[in-house]
């Protein structure tokens, strides 16, 4: 309403200073002598109409007919964009829908007006509408490079096969491949647990080479494990013989039959007193792998991979399969792969391990994997020596990227490096399209919710007149408003915002799994401001100083200079080797955000059987007369007065007295008189007088990650 006033008021202004041009005023004659006889004309001379004496008459000129300015309107148009478009103010605007069905009121710059509304404003404002041309979108022509064609047949050669171990954690994994190549990996592994996907070649006593994939066992890496299996030929399902199928080993078959990937089963640790081979055997046929003993094909071999038995069965077991499955690689053409795990190293810059798949891989080439691409400097084997080349099923670090590529990006060889840039442009190019529809769709939902409301709310008081549907509308939203400060005061102080960084992508990749899963919003939101790969920087700790953060690293460091900072900005480093040591502090940062909670104890009751009045100087002081019924009344602790089921009052006594004695506590069946901090209160016979202490518990966020 105080709009449509304004509005008002301007155009009135704006009529009474743009009216006509002011009129000649005629003379006003001074009050003369009474009348003499003689007359005098004073207006004697003949005037053309509506001219004075010596006025000089001009022609009329005929005036060119003024151009109507153009605004070129289109569908949709908000009010900010018409106004825009008539180069006008948005109050020009409001002022040409004036006295229309349009509801000013609810009119804002970003409101959406209907095509006849758009055209009014137009008209009202002296110009003229014109449709806005259609801008045909040019079809950007597809760049992305996909893989090749199947070889030939005939360039076919013999490689290999790539072999993965998986299985539950420390069911053995690792201590198999250890004892395979002779390695000490095992001992080297934070908390005993493997948290990387390891690539590693293997040459048996026979000369036959194996490219073996060790996956992690743990809750938390079963994205790598689905990477294992989605690259391997063969997978070796590791299960302890003295404990059984657990979880991540029926996840490791999902993963295994998923992929289309055959199976051999090493029961582990059969040297144990407590294994039962057997046993583990009769669990697996619930998840349907069979093995041969039990009329299946699939291959189970009991070992003990600390004291190496039976290692050689499982290797030839293994290249047997191979064999029959007759694996083949074309070492000619473009080269493919799939990256593995990637990482940032201090000297090398961004690096991947990669599983080449077809073609020979060598110095020089262009690669592209997602959106990242390389010109491959420098190849290392497992043990960082030096390759000139590598080939299909060969385990390989590529030195040379752009970019870090995420884990399980595939890997395509292109024939120079602007056609690598075309591609990764392109899918850049596809993934924003895609994030814009998504955002539009988004927009969309929560419009159309919008108008659900506001239609719903209108259809409630469309009987009412304007002003009681505004007064409507304050009353439904003034509980909103009062409350609007406290919240978001409040929801600023239970948020934890966090940065992850860890060594590799893959590890980082594991942990954002697991706070996706992260489902206490109601006690603390959890907000991931940023995460990468690569040790924690000057930038982390700037980032981290302007969300109030903490900052998380997993198998990284800090330079002295960053750690001195952080401890200056007060920035908290939390540094972990073990995964789930890590979720361990940010579930106590968590609790640490929340208030604690009152647990209130009952100490005593007692009853009030009489009152009466105590002077004290010139006041009259109420004292009741009670009895204690159960527990003890303690003068230190905390009184509550009930009646009824109202509580009337909470705090503490001023006097505790038994037989005109002040005493500290009074015990059950004894009798006290008793006054309170509160003196206005009025006691009741039949009254009950509660002693109760207060400790405040520490709250724990009850989000649990599954481990």
């Amino acid at each position: 309403m105080k709009r449509i006033a304004a509005l008002i008021g301007r155009s009135a202004s704006s009529c009474w200073h743009h009216g006509s041009p002011n009129l000649p005023l005629l003379p006003v004659l001074a009050p003369g002598p009474p009348h003499t006889g003689s007359q005098v004309r004073h207006l004697a001379a003949k005037q053309h109409k509506g001219h004075f004496k010596g006025q000089k008459i001009l022609k009329p000129v005929k005036l060119e007919k003024q151009q109507k300015q153009e605004v070129e309107i289109k569908q949709r148009m908000t009010v900010c964009e018409l106004a825009k478009a008539m180069n006008k103010d948005i109050d020009h605007v409001y002022e040409a829908l004036l006295n229309t069905e349009v509801d000013l009121d609810e009119l804002e710059p970003d409101t959406v007006l209907e095509e006849k509304w758009i055209k009014e404003a137009v008209k009202r404002s002296g110009m003229k509408h014109r449709w806005a041309k259609l801008v045909e979108t040019k079809v950007r022509e597809n760049k992305d490079f996909q893989r090749q064609p199947p070889p030939d047949p005939a360039q076919l050669v013999l490689r290999p096969p790539v072999v993965t171990i998986m299985g539950h954690v420390d069911h053995g994994k690792t201590t198999l491949l250890d004892s395979l190549r002779k390695s000490q990996i095992a001992a080297q592994e934070a908390g005993g647990i493997t948290q990387h996907i390891g690539a590693f070649r293997v040459q048996l006593p026979s000369g036959e080479k194996i490219t073996f994939l060790d996956t992690p066992g743990h809750a938390a890496f079963s994205a790598m494990r689905a990477r294992g299996a989605m690259v391997t030929d063969i997978v070796i399902l590791v299960v302890a013989a003295d404990d059984g199928v657990m979880k991540q080993t029926i996840e490791s078959i999902q993963h295994a039959k998923k992929s289309k990937v055959p199976i051999i089963v090493a029961v582990n640790k059969c040297d144990k007193p407590q294994a039962d081979p057997h046993h583990v055997k009769e669990e697996l046929l619930a998840h349907e792998v069979v093995c041969e003993e039990f009329g299946g094909e699939i291959q189970a071999i009991h070992i003990s991979a600390l004291k190496g038995d039976n290692l050689i069965e499982l290797a030839e077991a293994t290249v047997t399969l191979a064999e029959v499955l007759e694996l083949k690689g074309d070492p000619t053409g473009l080269v493919e792969g799939t990256v593995i795990e990637s990482r940032t190293d201090k000297g090398k810059g961004p690096v991947t391990t990669a599983i080449i798949q077809r073609g020979t891989l060598r110095k020089g080439c262009t690669l592209v994997a997602g959106k990242c691409w390389a010109k491959v400097r420098f190849m290392f084997d497992e043990y960082n020596q030096a390759l000139t080349e590598a080939g299909p099923s060969i385990p390989v670090e590529i030195v040379g990227w752009k970019d870090l590529p995420s884990a399980g990006e595939e890997i395509l060889e292109v024939e120079s490096e602007q056609r690598a840039r075309e591609v990764v442009e392109w899918r850049s190019y596809v993934e924003e399209q895609e994030k814009l529809k998504e955002d539009q769709q988004a927009i969309e939902t929560k419009q159309k919710q919008h108008q659900d409301v506001y239609k719903k709310a209108r259809e409630s008081t469309a009987h009412l007149t304007w002003k009681q549907r505004r007064a409507a509308m304050y009353r439904a939203n003034k509980h909103k408003l009062a409350h609007r400060v406290s919240e978001k005061t409040e929801t600023e102080e239970l948020t934890l915002p966090i940065i992850v960084k860890g060594d590799v992508d893959g590890s980082v990749e594991a942990i954002l799994n697991i706070l996706e899963n992260y489902d206490a919003d109601d006690q603390c939101q959890l907000d991931v401001v940023h995460f990468g790969v690569g040790d924690i920087s000057e930038s982390d700790i700037h980032l981290a100083e302007t969300f109030s953060g903490t900052i998380y690293g997993f198998n990284v460091s800090a330079n002295k200079s960053v750690q001195q900072m952080a401890a200056k900005k007060g920035i908290p480093l939390r540094f972990h080797k073990i995964i789930y040591k890590l979720i361990d502090e940010l579930k106590e940062d968590l609790s640490s955000k929340l208030s604690p909670v009152k647990e209130e104890n009952i100490i005593g009751e007692a009853s009030v059987l009489a009152t009466f009045d105590v002077t004290v100087g010139k006041k009259k002081i109420p004292v009741a007369g009670c009895r204690v019924q159960k527990g003890q009344l303690d003068r230190k602790m905390k009184f509550r007065l009930v009646r009824g089921r109202d509580v009337l009052w909470e705090g503490s006594v001023t006097t505790l007295k038994h037989m005109k004695d002040d005493v500290p506590t009074v015990k059950t069946g004894m009798e006290c008189g008793l006054s309170l901090d509160n003196e206005d209160l009025e006691f009741r016979p039949g009254d009950e007088i509660v002693c109760y202490s207060e400790t405040e518990t520490k709250q724990k966020i009850t989000w649990d990650p599954g481990f």
